[in-house]
């Protein structure tokens, strides 16, 4: 069987990704894929332990081991998760990716590029998400819609020059693979957004 394909949901806070990625699971699902949706840093036991350190735990956190377990999750994840699921042929939805870390950690917390480039070609192999929708808006009106869902996390406690750094990296690299980086107008109501997505969606090969 063909390997399946690898699509990954980015944006920043307050973006509406849970939502889209509920939209494109039924989309694709009603096309006829085999449909596998997961997240980052999760997917696996360990993993979501290691999530679980990463959003809730010390603030001080050393950048080297914020970025070091981001990779030790997603090497799990690609182990026992991605890479099966692509192998016999499914869909895999992915909530972040290596786009989040290079928006992240190298956006926002300002690691080098080529840091975080020697442990992508380490851990992924090459491996690289087939469509990347970017869930695009103002961090300002962001931050609010976060604000009113639930008790921040490390990453949402930070101040807003540190999601603006962020929103930017992903825009840049939307400018960089315009092929592979789809931008969503986000800021747009959820009717919107999914017309935006449907007419990306509707591109991708049918089974």
């Amino acid at each position: 069987m063909n390997r399946g394909l690898f699509i990954t949901l980015e944006g920043g806070e307050g973006a509406g990704k849970s939502t889209s990625m509920a939209f494109v699971r039924e989309f694709l699902e009603l096309a006829g894929h085999d449909v596998v949706v997961t997240r980052e840093p999760g997917g696996t036991p360990l993993g979501e332990e290691i999530r679980k350190i990463l959003l809730h735990g010390r603030d001080a956190m050393a950048i080297d081991t914020e970025l070091l377990l981001m990779f030790a999750a997603r090497a799990e994840h690609l182990e026992h998760v991605i890479r099966p699921a692509l192998a016999r042929g499914a869909c895999v939805i992915c909530d972040r990716f290596t786009d989040a870390t290079y928006a992240y950690q190298g956006g926002g917390r300002g690691v080098d590029d080529s840091r975080i480039r020697v442990l992508e070609d380490w851990v992924q192999h090459g491996l690289r998400p087939d469509l990347t929708l970017l869930l695009d808006i103002p961090v300002t009106e962001g931050l609010e819609r976060a604000g009113n869902r639930s008790v921040p996390d490390r990453f949402e406690r930070e101040q807003q020059e540190f999601f603006e750094r962020v929103r930017q990296r992903y825009l840049l690299a939307a400018a960089r693979e315009p092929e592979r980086i789809r931008v969503i107008d986000a800021a747009q109501p959820i009717a919107s957004v999914q017309v935006q997505l449907r007419a990306v969606l509707t591109l991708l090969p049918r089974r």
